[in-house]
């Protein structure tokens, strides 16, 4: 039998020895993978690969979910340039040792995540890596947000920030380069807050509603309520309009958000009724703290040019930014 354990070690412990570690380095959705050779190949390598090299749900182009950086055990132990990388994903194999996932938040930097897997062989290594995949995306999926979350509060737009807090009751952490775009039917329960650049646009539709019943988080709900909000956003032709693109599947499943007892993610893709554009989005679908309010935030991006995953996680991480007044 195998003894499996995550084992969570915090380093740190308060605020001002996390000032003290250096920055983490590395890439948006960029896991650096510490193994040897002779562990990383043949099936360990193809079992790494579907998994974290897997393509993104609800993308029309396949993009992976992760980039995976291999380098040997020898180059991370005497390299402070890897130590500090943002998410890293340690393989040993040895027959002494305990069959364990240890779990490394902010090891050698800030913000950090390590998970160090210490194996006896190959086919421990195959079913904690199985067992711990879910766990894994949720924790480098956290770490993610919060990187950028951290960044976009540095650079605050404070007046749109204001607007969103005064409209809805509630905060999000948009940049000074987002703005409040002008929709087709104002109203006090919608906002549409984009970014354009020369090469790409993202943005966030918001939208409240009265709780009433559980079915508002069951996805023909969602997706539906989606075309409504999505019908205000018109495009560059006359008559044209997002909507969501249902000859495509969907994902939904419950989504990681800290500051809502119930939510649900959706992530699909949007097209330009009456015009030729579309990309990805993922929405958020929660209850408010007190239960009275559904509020979905749903974030997309159009980059024809590009590829979108990384785009996406900036407004992804804004709706996972969501800040309560009563927390606050």
């Amino acid at each position: 039998m195998l003894t499996l354990a995550v084992m969570v070690a915090a380093c740190g412990g308060n605020e001002k020895k996390e000032l003290e570690k250096k920055g983490s380095s590395g890439k948006t959705l960029e896991i650096l993978l510490v193994a040897d050779h002779e562990v990383y190949n043949g099936d360990v390598k193809d079992l790494i690969d579907s998994l974290f090299r897997g393509p993104q749900p609800g993308f029309m182009n396949n993009e992976p979910r992760f980039d995976v950086v291999n380098i040997p055990v020898s180059s991370f132990n005497n390299s402070e340039m890897f130590r500090v990388h943002r998410n890293v994903l340690k393989l040993d194999i040895n027959p002494e040792n305990p069959n364990k996932v240890y779990m490394h938040r902010d090891a050698w930097a800030a913000p950090q995540i390590v998970f160090d897997f210490a194996v006896k062989d190959r086919a421990s290594l195959d079913t904690l890596l199985i067992k711990y995949y879910d766990r894994i995306l949720q924790e480098v999926y956290r770490a993610e947000h919060a990187r950028i979350i951290k960044a976009y509060n540095g650079q605050s737009g404070y007046e749109l920030r204001d607007a969103i807090r005064k409209q809805f009751g509630f905060d999000l952490a948009f940049s000074n380069e987002f703005r409040m775009a002008n929709v087709a039917h104002p109203s006090e329960d919608f906002a549409w807050v984009r970014k354009e650049a020369k090469d790409f646009s993202i943005g966030v539709l918001v939208k409240v509603m009265p709780y009433t019943q559980q079915g508002q988080f069951e996805e023909k709900f969602i997706l539906d309520q989606l075309d409504t909000m999505m019908r205000q956003v018109g495009g560059p032709a006359d008559s044209s309009y997002m909507g969501t693109e249902r000859r495509m599947d969907f994902v939904t499943r419950p989504a990681d958000m800290q500051q809502s007892s119930f939510s649900v993610e959706t992530r699909g893709c949007w097209r330009l009724f009456g015009d030729f554009m579309g990309g990805p989005f993922v929405n958020y679908t929660l209850l408010s703290p007190d239960k009275k309010q559904v509020i979905m935030l749903c974030a997309y991006t159009y980059c024809p040019r590009f590829d979108k995953r990384d785009y996406l996680m900036q407004v992804e991480s804004v709706c996972h930014s969501i800040a309560f007044e009563k927390e606050k």
